[in-house]
């Protein structure tokens, strides 16, 4: 399969076997599947990643780092705008051009819509989206594929259950996406009015719940998914007063769930997650963002045509 050279925008750019490509490459990255002390460091020596975040992250930008450098790569880039000429009054896309000449791969955060896309169109080198607004976010729905496909085995016949806000989650958005392209999927977008998934994101295996937040643990009980998704309501995209869309699970919540259900947050997570739930073996969101790093490690290799 060609990935050298290639853009990582949207997920939906990527087929069922080229998504199931990835998948694979990432677990020689992962200690759970290569038990060798081997370095990766070489790899991708001597090529540079240059990331460029417009607005703050944690995760994405840091687990980024450290795949490029556990692949040998070095760093440059920005995380604060104002810090760079944009301040002075250079375009977008001469940035984005100035950058390019510098580096072997760019990775870039942004919180408008298709930016990523934007910066694509001038770049010459590779571009990763890593967040463009409330759009997508491509590598996080590979990470999330990656983790349910390593606690199932599978990616089909499963049942997951999206909480909070699926108007503005990218997250949510790609991952509804993604897991159409694989059979017999059932996803249940459990909202509270006014913030259902858009119309561009659903099929015929999409379902749309509407309901008061407080009645959400009886509702996965009626559910009873394979995965439930939750996600933080994000004030950055909403007005006023977003209390009335708050919800917590807790410990609680795992009496109405299935024994195998899994919990998953693609993080940071706000009230909507009491930290007592945790420790909870089937709470698996910490380990969701730790294969981030190698679903990261695989796709720079795949895009530098090293691996």
């Amino acid at each position: 399969m060609k990935f050298k050279g290639r853009d990582v925008i949207d997920i939906n750019d990527f087929s069922k076997e080229e998504l199931l490509y990835i998948l694979k490459t990432a677990k020689k990255f992962d200690p759970a599947f290569v038990k060798s002390k081997k370095s990766n460091y070489t790899i991708a020596q001597g090529k540079i990643a240059a990331l460029l975040f417009f607005e703050p992250s944690t995760r994405t930008e840091q687990s980024f780092k450290s795949a490029a450098q556990k692949i040998g790569m070095g760093i440059i880039g920005f995380d604060d705008p104002e810090a760079t000429s944009m301040h002075k009054g250079e375009t977008f896309e001469d940035t984005i051009r100035i950058m390019d000449a510098y580096a072997d791969v760019l990775i870039i955060r942004h919180p408008e819509p298709f930016s990523a896309k934007r910066a694509a169109d001038v770049a010459q080198i590779p571009v990763l989206n890593a967040g463009d607004g409330p759009n997508q976010h491509p590598t996080q729905t590979m990470l999330d594929l990656y983790t349910i496909l390593k606690t199932f085995g599978k990616l089909d016949k499963l049942k997951i259950a999206m909480v909070g806000n699926q108007k503005h989650y990218r997250t949510m958005h790609a991952l509804s996406a993604a897991m159409f392209k694989f059979s017999g999927n059932k996803i249940y977008g459990i909202s509270p009015k006014g913030l259902e998934m858009p119309a561009e994101f659903k099929t015929k295996n999409y379902e749309d719940v509407t309901i008061d937040m407080r009645k959400l643990n009886q509702t996965l009980a009626e559910i009873k998914p394979d995965v439930v998704y939750a996600g933080r309501i994000p004030k950055e995209y909403m007005k006023g007063d977003i209390s009335k869309y708050t919800y917590q699970m807790s410990i609680k919540t795992m009496e109405f769930l299935p024994k195998h259900c899994i919990i998953m947050h693609p993080l940071p997570r706000i009230d909507e997650i009491d930290p007592n739930l945790d420790t909870h073996p089937n709470a698996i969101y910490f380990a969701q963002a730790r294969n981030g790093l190698y679903i990261r490690e695989a796709l720079l290799s795949l895009v530098l045509g090293r691996i």
